[in-house]
């Protein structure tokens, strides 16, 4: 059954172990997902456009603080806090390798293996995204113009074949 496959990452010095949550609780943290990051992404979309030339990608990484900040503004920690907790540890779907064996990743293990590196937490919850919603982050930029440009088809002239 695809809900007990786990998906075994290393981040850092330690090793975890993703199972994918039910659909329904699925659903329900991919709406949570969209409402809190589409406006993010909604407003990077055009600084990111306008950050790059004509002939380039799209580059969100050469955007400047402002810009970004200003982009990102509506997020609240409360809201990034509660959205990691129901990642990581409230449906017991993540557990980490311990000294003392595996172990299901709970608010005070979570505190105890990122406190002094919170990046390793929330690259675990991109994991995690990408383990339950496949895909999530191109389909998300996909909304907003940020997928990489295909290339154009060529029209090829028409000529008359029955001489």
């Amino acid at each position: 059954m695809k809900q007990h496959e786990t998906t075994e990452k290393k981040i850092g010095e330690n090793t975890f172990y993703i199972r994918p949550f039910p659909a329904f609780t699925a659903a329900n943290i991919s709406g949570e997902l969209i409402a809190m990051l589409a406006p993010a992404v909604a407003g990077l979309a055009p600084l990111a456009m306008s950050a790059s030339d004509s002939n380039a990608e799209p580059d969100i990484m050469n955007l400047d603080v402002a810009s970004f900040s200003g982009a990102i503004s509506g997020l609240s920690g409360d809201k990034v806090e509660n959205l990691l907790k129901k990642l990581l540890t409230k449906h017991g779907n993540v557990s980490v390798e311990t000294e003392d064996g595996v172990k299901r990743l709970d608010n005070d293990l979570a505190n105890e293996i990122f406190c002094g590196s919170a990046q390793d937490m929330f690259i675990l919850a991109v994991d995690v995204i990408n383990v339950n919603f496949e895909g999530f982050f191109k389909k998300i930029s996909g909304q907003f113009g940020l997928q990489k440009a295909q290339p154009k088809a060529v029209a090829m002239p028409l000529t008359n074949t029955a001489d």
